[in-house]
């Protein structure tokens, strides 16, 4: 099933159907290459309310909040193609993070490596490559890598990334129609310099096969599929399989007035090792409606099933879904959640690159280990501003806080109430 899916992508993009393929404006391996290089510090402070301490530390007399500040480096290289039928190319990676502040009772904020004193590295690196080829609109990439696919998302919330090793075919043959497939074999962590170092509670990953297409309908509506089988080791589960669908529709309503409809759904079934079986399935709706540098949004996210959503083995930014947020995703069993959320862009107001944003989720009838009903809520505020131009430009800055509480029975199950505050700056720079 791992290379049919495979073939099945590249044969699909094969047709000719596109005006003009990629390959065939192929400059060549050294004149179509790139290289990046992406700077991060980041400021991170959790703080445990009600005399609750740092669950991420290990030492004896932890703090009550965890709290680090750290500079990360994403350098990337994208070769071009070779020019011909068949173009071939390759593309690497260096990651490198370097502590600044943090401590033994307030380690774990921004998951920089762990050291075996239970302190974060002073300094900690990896690096990864890919080869690939392409031919017309289709491309086929073996190696480790980052991809930002609904069943499979490697996380970037943190200093460094995740990344995964495998195959995937990207066809791009049809205007407005992506289709992707891959097998993957590894998820290495954000914290983990090594190989294949990604494990939750549900276990290790051992395979992930992804099939799936997105396609722009019309300039107003977009809609997507994708599917994931995946293989687990090192606990009661199996694998899963999980089913992703979603649609996207913008009414344009007058001059600077628009309403937009977002719906996203999830179907998972996992593959327990005792022969029973669980499932959820998890959606959510949202409308925005953006009146010139106004946008007002209401979403409602509702879970059912055996048990909650979950992601992880699949990356950490495989949830998208409306009711996601900065600490919590909402996805907790048979969850009901309602999002109020207001956008304020202030190019309007002369100040282009200053945004604001500010919501509110409130989430109620999770079933919980105690029997008890589980509730929870969180609020959000952030506020962005990339500078426009001159020699700093593209230097952002960005400021998130977090302020989530829970009822007992659902701390219990899930976290500690906690206020979570992060300092942001990055820089891209583009040296080829």
């Amino acid at each position: 099933m791992k290379w049919n899916l495979i073939a099945l992508a590249v044969a699909a993009g094969s047709t000719q159907l596109a005006l003009a393929s990629q390959q065939s404006e192929a400059q060549g391996l050294v004149e179509d290459s790139s290289l990046s290089v992406l700077s991060r510090a980041m400021y991170m402070n959790i703080d445990s309310r009600h005399g609750a301490s740092n669950g991420s530390s290990e030492s004896v007399n932890p703090a009550g909040y965890a709290e680090e500040t750290g500079l990360g480096f994403h350098a990337i290289y994208e070769s071009g193609f070779t020019q011909g039928t068949v173009g071939f190319g390759v593309d690497a990676f260096g990651l490198a993070g370097v502590k600044l502040d943090s401590g033994k009772g307030r380690a774990g904020a921004l998951d920089m490596q762990p050291g075996s004193d239970g302190r974060s590295e002073d300094t900690f690196s990896r690096a990864g490559a890919a080869v690939k080829a392409r031919i017309s609109s289709t491309t086929l990439k073996y190696g480790e890598q980052f991809v930002d696919l609904p069943v499979l998302s490697t996380d970037d919330s943190r200093l460094l990334p995740e990344s995964v090793e495998g195959f995937l075919a990207t066809s791009r043959e049809i205007e407005g129609l992506e289709l992707n497939a891959g097998h993957f074999t590894a998820l290495t962590a954000q914290n983990q310099m090594h190989h294949d170092s990604y494990e939750d509670d549900v276990g290790k990953l051992q395979s992930l096969d992804l099939l799936g297409a997105s396609y722009a309908v019309s300039d107003e509506l977009n809609v997507a599929y994708y599917f994931s089988d995946v293989e687990v080791g090192g606990s009661d589960v199996r694998g899963f399989k999980k089913h992703y669908a979603n649609a996207n529709y913008t009414l344009p309503l007058a001059e600077e007035q628009s309403l937009n409809f977002d719906f996203n759904i999830y179907k998972t079934r996992f593959d327990n090792r005792d022969a029973s079986d669980a499932d959820n399935t998890i959606w959510s709706l949202a409308a925005a409606y953006t009146l010139g540098t106004h946008t007002f949004t209401l979403g409602h996210q509702r879970s059912s099933g055996d048990t909650g959503y979950y992601y992880g083995v699949d990356g950490g930014g495989a949830v998208y879904l409306g009711n996601s947020v900065q600490f919590s995703d909402f996805v907790g069993e048979d969850e009901r959640s309602w999002q109020a959320r207001y956008d304020l862009d202030m190019a309007g107001y002369g100040v282009p690159g200053l945004s604001f944003m500010t919501r509110y989720v409130t989430g109620d009838q999770i079933s919980t280990a105690a029997g008890e009903e589980g509730q929870e809520h969180e609020w959000n505020f952030e506020t962005a501003y990339v500078i426009q131009d001159g020699v700093a430009k593209d230097l952002s800055f960005t400021v998130r806080h977090a302020v989530w509480r829970a009822n007992s029975a659902y701390n219990a199950d899930y976290d500690v109430d906690q206020n979570e505050t992060r300092l942001i700056v990055e820089y891209p720079l583009s040296i080829l």
